[in-house]
């Protein structure tokens, strides 16, 4: 076992001449560190309608604008002012007057048609066009409920919404997912990178001189690269908490993460053996990741759901099981690497 401490200790020495492991390291530093500042921001990517309330002005013309009128009353932050025609609205709108246009006709069937105008991409095309969804929603709902006693049969009832935060719901179902299993792609590529350099420049070889067997040698890397994944996981979590966004269950959560993370480095080392070109390896390793990953998140009970639930302490039984099943699969995989490694053919390798 000395041995294999020693060369886990010669890979994470190693580790500072990576620079671009220690940009991704960074990244995710900068991320866990400022999230509750950074959280504002990703939400208006991911659930774009968190912007609700932003105040705008919309310049409204046509026949049908009065019933506009009502629907913008309805949504905090949006006003409609009502003009002569089509031309004198898209006036207001070039000189900065109205944040957008929005031309309400009634149709000859009976309906409404409603031409809407919006800045060009800019920052804040985003906050309009969300609001502007607002208020077209609410003038549909307006037109379905005063139209519903026409119809021969009653119309569907709309789902209530349900509320909820998306600042709360991207932190736990993204950013913690994120911040939790980047780590255990990292440590597999670390792991791809140092067999096939080892492979590339012989060194291999120089290192079976010592009283070190193939498995002891990539023991040791494998060890380093796993050792690596939690300490950054529980960083990121307790800098979360820092910020003010509570983590339950931080034990189980690393428990899963170190458990994928001993599937993925078995896979890495696997891969890395049989395409020892560092390109092709890394091409290969990334397409399994993708694979395994994507496979695995496609499923009900994945990891990112579990670590959701576990983040959030809803977790139940299936959760806890999950856990478990992700345990024994590392095991599998670690023995499976072994006896791998013990049919490997070393100066077959290059």
């Amino acid at each position: 076992m000395d041995s294999r401490f020693t060369i886990a200790g010669r890979e994470l020495a190693g580790l500072r001449a990576e620079k671009t492991i220690l940009l991704a390291i960074g990244i995710q530093l900068f991320i866990a560190a400022f999230s509750s500042f950074l959280v504002v921001g990703l939400v208006s990517m991911y659930d774009p309608s968190g912007l609700d309330g932003a105040e705008i002005e919309i310049a409204g013309a046509g026949d049908a604008v009065a019933d506009l009128e009502r629907a913008a009353d309805s949504v905090p932050g949006a006003r409609v002012t009502r003009y002569e025609d089509t031309a004198a609205a898209r006036e207001a709108f070039q000189n900065h007057a109205a944040d957008a246009v929005v031309i309400a006709t009634a149709t000859d069937d009976g309906g409404v048609s409603t031409v809407v105008t919006v800045p060009d991409s800019n920052v804040e095309t985003t906050v309009i066009v969300v609001q502007l969804q607002e208020v077209l929603q609410v003038y549909e709902s307006n037109e379905r409920d005063a139209r519903s006693g026409s119809l021969a049969e009653p119309p569907l009832p709309l789902p209530e919404r349900t509320g909820s935060s998306p600042y709360f719901t991207f932190t736990y179902t993204v950013l913690i997912p994120l911040l939790v299993f980047l780590p255990v792609f990292i440590s597999g590529s670390i792991t791809v990178d140092s067999i096939t350099e080892e492979i590339d420049r012989g060194t291999l070889e120089l290192l079976r001189v010592a009283p070190v067997t193939l498995t002891d040698i990539v023991d040791g890397k494998a060890l380093a690269a796993v050792a690596i994944a939690p300490i950054q996981a529980l960083c990121w979590l307790l800098l979360l908490e820092v910020n003010g966004t509570p983590v339950s269950n931080i034990g189980p959560i690393l428990a899963l993460m170190t458990a994928l993370t001993v599937v993925v480095v078995g896979v890495a080392v696997a891969i890395a053996l049989v395409a020892p070109d560092r390109r092709a390896a890394q091409l290969l390793y990334s397409i399994a990741v993708l694979a395994l990953f994507g496979g695995a998140t496609a499923m009900a009970g994945g990891p990112t759901n579990a670590v959701a639930r576990l983040a959030i302490d809803s977790a139940d039984l299936t959760t806890y099981l999950t856990v478990a099943v992700y345990a024994v699969l590392a095991l599998v995989t670690s023995l499976g690497v072994r006896g791998f490694l013990s049919r490997i053919d070393i100066d077959a390798i290059r």
